[in-house]
């Protein structure tokens, strides 16, 4: 049915429009582990429960802004530029009402995290040893965590450590401790070797020996 001529025309006003909300994974690997950071919440809805770094954007803040004020505010975390990972839009996800999640995740050398762990209510989970603690984050924030640890694995298992966890320069055999821990999994050391010395660029100097035979040297490649 075809509105009439004299009918008004509706406003984007007229819709219902969603709470836009930015929640941040922030990955690291800590004591053999990926882990994730979390804080205590200190609002009134779920107060002391733990949870992603999250905040409600402000009126005419971008999204980027916001993430950036949220870790500085509630984790103590600053200079980092975390990326956009994906969107969540299940209504329930929730209990105050209809909130989108424009997830984000960033990847972080535990020694800059170091300053951030010193206060009671920022502290590391493990992403597969502490299922009782991320299955129960709220607002849906678990789901958030395993979309960003399948994130990381995508992009570690094509590239070096593009994520920067280890100093430079490292063996063989620390690249590949890093990216089993990443992956879950162990890994076939001639295949690693070969797919990923060829994106590294050898130092000319050797491990001192101290941890098994001196080994070469690497540094992540620079594009």
């Amino acid at each position: 049915m075809k509105a009439s001529k004299n009918s008004p025309v509706p406003s984007l006003l007229d819709y219902p429009r969603p709470s836009v909300a930015v929640d941040t994974a922030v990955l690291t690997v800590a004591d053999g582990a990926l882990r994730v950071l979390l804080v205590r919440r200190g609002e009134e809805h779920h107060r002391g429960e733990w949870a992603l770094p999250g905040t409600f954007l402000r009126e005419r803040e971008r999204l980027a802004d916001a993430v950036l004020r949220c870790l500085r505010e509630k984790a103590g975390i600053s200079g980092r530029v975390p990326r956009q990972l994906h969107v969540f839009d299940d209504p329930e996800r929730d209990d105050r009402g209809w909130v989108l999640s424009v997830a984000h995740v960033d990847v972080v050398p535990l020694a800059e995290l170091e300053d951030a762990l010193k206060s009671d209510g920022v502290r590391l989970a493990s992403v597969s040893g502490e299922p009782e603690l991320t299955a129960e984050l709220p607002y849906g924030h678990a789901e958030i965590v395993a979309k960003a640890v399948g994130w990381l694995r995508a992009v570690y298992a094509e590239a070096p450590d593009p994520g920067a966890l280890l100093d430079e320069p490292f063996t063989l055999k620390d690249l590949r401790d890093l990216h089993e821990v990443v992956a879950g999994t162990s890994l076939m050391r001639d295949t690693f070797r070969r797919f990923m010395e060829p994106q590294l660029a050898g130092t000319g100097q050797m491990s001192d020996g101290t941890r098994g035979r001196p080994s070469r040297l690497w540094r992540r490649a620079r594009q």
